[in-house]
């Protein structure tokens, strides 16, 4: 008896041990789990105009959102197509300008008002010589060998007429300069670049005034659809249009974001033999987000307000809101692309987005009785 007690015993003690030892062995995972976890973050979902995809991707911008409590998650849906999309789940919409944030911010159950974090004004991109010959025939003036502006109303007025390159003195097919001349641009009815860049060319065709009833959206229609339906299938979105660009394929004249060529010369890459031609009439693309959610709205604050995130917006080639100093200082690396003080651009306010809406509509000749 007196041995089994004594066995009997020693595995009650043996069992208080290991005991110990494992409680123990969880207090310190425990600890070590506190001390050597980063910091907790909220996980946000949104959904972005394409132009953004590269800013929200960026291992930095990624590792000071995350600092702040955040990692964000997008879907990239071209801006004017954002209406079509279903927002459950969402805690953020991130369009490119002010007419499909406020469409919207209308249908949703907002946490707060819009934010406009950064901007970015519409550019033509060039080739060398595409852009020579533009220069050449009045409808550009350049002022370095890569920077000019893009005289609007006579270059509007020879793509209306149905002018062709080989219209124009010294354009050599060798240089790509053949067939109809015009600006590839994007589908206005889903991206906000080609909406944009039909709000710019309404107000030069309507003698410099805002397009804002029926008579002036038939007035101004024509010269719309000259713009879009030369170009044939248009993409749905501004990033495939510079990728191609880029790439060196397709059209010599491009629309495009003056951020997206901007994040390419902050990168340090060579954009090789490219011009970029600011239109002397614009209309900026007001990238706004509209929170769907507390955290959306804390989001879009972040973007707007942390300095951190502003300077990594600028490297991106955005233009933060409410300072140009920060745009200014980085762009003036690369002052033989970029014209930070914006000299000789005009910037036309943009008709209402139901107008907006039908002036795409005319343009592409999908409307009814159109």
């Amino acid at each position: 008896m007196g041995r089994c007690e004594d066995a009997s015993t020693v595995r009650r003690i043996w069992g208080i041990v290991l005991a110990a030892l494992l409680l123990g062995g969880v207090a310190v995972a425990l600890v070590q789990g506190r001390d050597d976890g980063g910091t907790a973050t909220t996980t946000v979902r949104g959904v972005i105009g394409s132009e953004k995809a590269e800013f929200f991707a960026d291992p930095e911008v990624i590792e000071a959102l995350a600092e702040r409590g955040f990692e964000v998650r997008t879907d990239s849906v071209g801006s004017w197509a954002m209406d079509g999309v279903d927002m459950a789940g969402y805690d953020f919409a991130f369009p490119s300008s002010q007419g499909p944030a406020q469409e919207l911010a209308a249908r949703a159950e907002s946490p707060g008002a819009p934010l406009r974090p950064f901007y970015s004004p519409l550019v033509v991109l060039a080739r060398g010589a595409a852009a020579e010959v533009l220069a050449a025939e009045g409808l550009a003036t350049l002022a370095d060998e890569h920077r000019g502006l893009l005289a609007m109303e006579p270059f509007l007025a020879a793509v209306g007429d149905g002018r062709a390159w080989g219209d124009l003195a010294g354009a050599d097919p060798q240089d790509g300069l053949a067939g109809a001349l015009y600006v590839s641009s994007t589908d206005p009815l889903t991206s906000n670049s080609g909406a944009l860049y039909l709000a710019a060319a309404s107000y030069v065709e309507n003698d410099g005034t805002v397009v804002a009833d029926a008579e002036g959206v038939e007035r101004v229609t024509p010269l719309l659809r000259a713009l879009v339906q030369v170009q044939g299938t248009q993409q749905p979105s501004s990033d495939g249009p510079f990728r191609d660009f880029v790439s060196g394929i397709g059209n010599p004249l491009v629309l495009a974001y003056e951020s997206q060529i901007g994040s390419l010369l902050m990168a340090g890459q060579d954009p090789g033999d490219v011009v970029v031609l600011y239109p002397d009439t614009t209309v900026s693309s007001d990238h706004t987000l509209v929170p769907l959610s507390e955290e959306g709205r804390e989001l879009g604050q972040l973007l707007t307000e942390d300095s951190e995130l502003r300077r990594l917006a600028v490297r991106h080639g955005f233009r933060p809101q409410g300072a140009t100093a920060e745009f200014t200082e980085a762009a003036g690396e690369h002052v033989a692309y970029l014209d930070a003080g914006l000299a000789g651009v005009r910037q036309a306010p943009p008709p209402t987005t139901d107008v907006l809406r039908q002036l795409a509509e005319r343009a592409t000749g999908r409307s009814e009785g159109n």
